[in-house]
């Protein structure tokens, strides 16, 4: 009879995250939405650029989403372009949105990419995509993949 409650006990331990990892995600039925907000430069080291990155957060969903921790990979015009994590803690609302700030690194070999597609490629639009996943504690992550369009031929004719 103690074998049989072992079992039963050891079942129990494993099969209840499982399913209180379930229920989390019931009221989520759409994805995210997330675009850049906005880049600032921050301090690099050696070989590598870094930025302050704004995401603008969407949350389409009947339900909040907190979250204690952010993963992100960004492209630009199809090419990596920089990657960050931070312990960043928050909630985006029921039918809300939130920003959220984190540092992200553009290693040197992307700068050179960057720049060889650049002087090669269309250079009034370019084109993102952000995605990645907001950590949401023991029981998971919320993922996200979102693109998007800058129009730099209208940023630069705004300045003449």
């Amino acid at each position: 009879m103690a074998l049989a409650t072992i079992v039963r006990s050891a079942a129990l331990t494993v099969l209840a995250p499982i399913a209180l990892a379930g229920c989390f995600g019931v009221g989520l039925h759409e994805p995210l939405k997330v675009s850049l907000a906005g880049i600032e430069p921050l301090e690099g080291a050696g070989m590598e650029v870094r930025f302050l990155t704004r995401l603008r957060v969407q949350n389409p969903n009947d339900a909040p989403i907190a979250y204690d921790g952010v993963s992100v990979d960004v492209e630009l015009n199809g090419r990596s372009f920089a990657s960050g994590v931070s312990d960043a803690k928050g909630e985006v609302a029921r039918f809300g949105e939130g920003l959220v700030e984190l540092p992200v690194t553009m290693p040197g070999s992307a700068i050179v990419r960057q720049v060889i597609g650049f002087i090669k490629g269309d250079r009034e639009k370019v084109t993102y995509r952000v995605r990645g996943f907001l950590n949401t504690g023991t029981f998971g992550r919320v993922p996200f993949d979102s693109t998007g369009e800058i129009d730099l031929s209208q940023s630069s004719s705004n300045g003449n």
